[in-house]
């Protein structure tokens, strides 16, 4: 996912080379420098705004229950793990009002067209020596006034 950024850094590595040699070599006005310059962010803004469409998804965003977490799990370690099957928005894992510990479960959103491949890999299989529970978050009721 990164990769986008490390070629627009490629890129622009690059034309400051040539700009190097040019500027060396040919040119010694500072006009023309300004020109090859502004002539080589434009080129790399578009290289980047290319793989930046290339690499967002629908949009829509699928929220996952994950259940049977170890309580030394961390959001950063389950972010870590449904990372590798797609684009992960957030990660909340649940704690107790009272005592701040983690109560074993959380919700993972990531996006609609990762969340099912992230189920059927994820889902029983084992984490941090517990077999995780994933599915589907169903919609929360919402509360009345009189609760």
């Amino acid at each position: 996912m990164n990769s986008p950024k490390l070629l627009n850094v490629i890129i622009a590595l690059v034309f400051a080379v040539i700009a190097f040699f040019i500027a060396d070599n040919l040119l010694n006005t500072a006009a023309s420098i300004a020109i090859f310059v502004f002539i080589a962010a434009i080129i790399t803004s578009l290289f980047g705004s290319q793989n930046n469409a290339a690499e967002e998804d629908d949009g829509e965003v699928s929220t996952l229950y994950v259940g049977n977490l170890p309580y030394r799990a961390n959001e950063g370690a389950v972010r870590a793990l449904f990372s590798e099957y797609g684009n992960v928005h957030s990660v909340r894992l649940m704690k107790d009002k009272h005592t701040g510990k983690r109560r074993g479960f959380g919700f993972v959103e990531m996006s609609a067209s990762d969340a099912d491949n992230a189920v059927n890999q994820l889902n029983d299989s084992e984490f941090q020596q517990r077999t995780l529970k994933v599915r589907e978050a169903k919609e929360r009721p919402e509360k009345s006034d009189n609760e």
